[in-house]
């Protein structure tokens, strides 16, 4: 349970960080192609790094809360049929 928390807050700090030093991180890292290709030449990879952050800070949140099994099943629910009813055919 506290290795949870740790892990949250972890996760969260860094995208806290990615989100306050996109510049730096640019200027250490360089540009990403597929988010200056996507998303365009003025600040493409700024705005890829916000939203790791922003991806980064979500994902803590629910490790912390413990509900990252739940949003995991959920994503993955449509590939498993979670909670599906049963396929069976009666007549």
């Amino acid at each position: 349970m506290i290795i949870r928390i740790i892990l949250g807050i972890v996760f969260i700090a860094i995208g806290i960080f990615l989100n306050v030093k996109t510049e730096s991180m640019l200027q250490s890292f360089g540009r990403m192609a597929w988010f200056e290709m996507k998303l365009g030449v003025e600040g493409g990879s700024r705005l890829g790094y916000r939203l790791i952050g922003i991806i980064l800070i979500f994902l803590g949140v629910l490790i912390a809360f413990g509900m990252i099994d739940g949003f995991i099943m959920w994503i993955l629910s449509p590939l498993l049929n979670y909670g599906a009813p049963s396929a069976a055919i009666t007549p």
